[in-house]
């Protein structure tokens, strides 16, 4: 049976957790207003030394968020891939199955693409 002395443990380390985030916002804000002042060259924007033309902030396409998305999903495989492969005779040397977990892995990273592909998001031309 549990009781609230169980879970001390856990709320002192939420109260250490939000204390010192809350410090270090403030510590942060306190020091960032000395040090910035407003005046009306520090707010415009510097772009390589030539003025500023027409609209500052282009909106991008949804596409290239999508593709970075993508992009940072299969780095992310490879990245859960390489521990696989230098482990990987050690485990057969002990016989533990291995191959189905990164089956597994493997299935949901092809339904993703598949699902994406099916979505569109790597067509360009759209």
């Amino acid at each position: 049976m549990t009781t609230a002395a169980d879970f001390a443990p856990i709320l002192i380390q939420l109260i250490l957790a939000a204390g010192l985030a809350c410090l270090i916002v403030g510590v942060s804000h306190l020091l960032g207003q000395r040090a910035r002042k407003k005046t009306a060259i520090t707010d415009t924007a510097y772009e390589c030394g030539v003025k500023a033309e027409g609209i500052v902030h282009t909106r991008f396409s949804v596409k290239f968020y999508v593709t970075a998305m993508l992009f940072i999903l299969f780095d992310i495989e490879v990245v859960f891939l390489i521990p696989w492969a230098f482990i990987y005779r050690d485990f057969l040397a002990n016989n533990i199955a291995i191959m189905a977990p990164i089956g597994f892995f493997f299935g949901v990273l092809v339904l993703g693409l598949f699902y994406e592909v099916k979505k569109g998001a790597l067509e360009w031309e759209k």
